[in-house]
């Protein structure tokens, strides 16, 4: 399997277990403590619906989680090579900047902060990479 192939397999498994929204995050927490079960207990006992898939959802509409788009295998080839040399400059910046726009349905803009690129574009790409290879 070649390293974008395995790339996009991780991405996709990812996208498809992490929440959605602050519902799914809910409902993830209530499992995890045992109050899901008590509310699914007590709902069956009355015979009447405890509304947890409503909310959830109502929940994930109104508190949507931002989830990145797949990297091309072109950008990845790209990351990839950027990612792995440590070089004191970054090489393209505005392709880079570019990839993550595209991925992050953002409009930043080039700075001249290398600060402000690192910590915002360069190193969340980064992550997204690192995450996923």
């Amino acid at each position: 399997m070649t390293n974008y192939k395995k790339f996009k397999a991780n991405f996709e498994y990812q996208q498809e277990i992490v929440s959605k929204g602050f519902g799914d995050s809910v409902e993830k927490f209530t499992k995890a403590t045992g109050i899901k079960k008590m509310v699914d207990t007590v709902s069956t006992a009355l015979d009447k619906d405890c509304g947890c898939d409503k909310r959830r959802k109502r929940l994930n509409d109104i508190f949507p989680f931002v989830k990145p788009k797949l990297l091309t295998e072109e950008e990845f080839v790209f990351l990839d090579q950027v990612f792995t040399k440590e070089e004191s400059q970054i090489p393209q910046p505005e392709k880079i900047l570019g990839i993550y726009n595209r991925v992050f349905s953002d409009k930043q803009k080039i700075t001249n902060c290398s600060p402000c690129f690192v910590g915002t574009v360069y190193n969340k790409l980064k992550k997204i990479w690192y995450e996923y290879k």
